[in-house]
């Protein structure tokens, strides 16, 4: 593992290790109460378009945020195989270390600094509003 002493894998690892454990925990909240509250339950009592509208977005809120939440679970289990391989904390792009404090700030990473930047400029959208 690049540059990363053995105390430094430790912190992070336990730092991974809760956030998923917390993640996890969220997914299943929010499925439980995705079942006791669902789209039915939310459209039932709909009585106009606005309502209905509201539904839907409530409804599409939560399976967004579960969405998020078992994405970031993905890429913590990738982190967590990349420390077993002995390839965490090495960019994908040029093989540099990536620093520690990034790793602390951004435990999946997988790019350094210089390689995310350059990533984020060649594939950054327009600022500008599309409507």
């Amino acid at each position: 593992m690049a540059e990363l002493i053995k105390a430094e894998i430790k912190r992070l690892t336990v730092a991974l290790d809760q956030r998923y454990r917390l993640l996890k925990e969220e997914v299943q909240a929010e499925l439980e109460r995705s079942g006791e509250s669902n789209y039915i339950d939310l459209a039932g009592g709909v009585h106009d378009t606005a309502d209905e509208s509201m539904a839907d977005l409530l409804s599409d809120l939560s399976a967004e945020s579960v969405h998020r939440q078992i994405n970031e679970m993905r890429e913590i289990e990738q982190a967590l195989r990349r420390i077993r391989e002995g390839e965490y904390g090495e960019c994908v792009e040029c093989g540099a270390a990536i620093g520690f404090e990034r790793l602390l700030a951004y435990p999946t990473a997988t790019r350094c600094i210089t390689c995310q930047t350059h990533k984020e400029k060649m594939f950054a959208g327009s600022s500008r509003p599309s409507l």
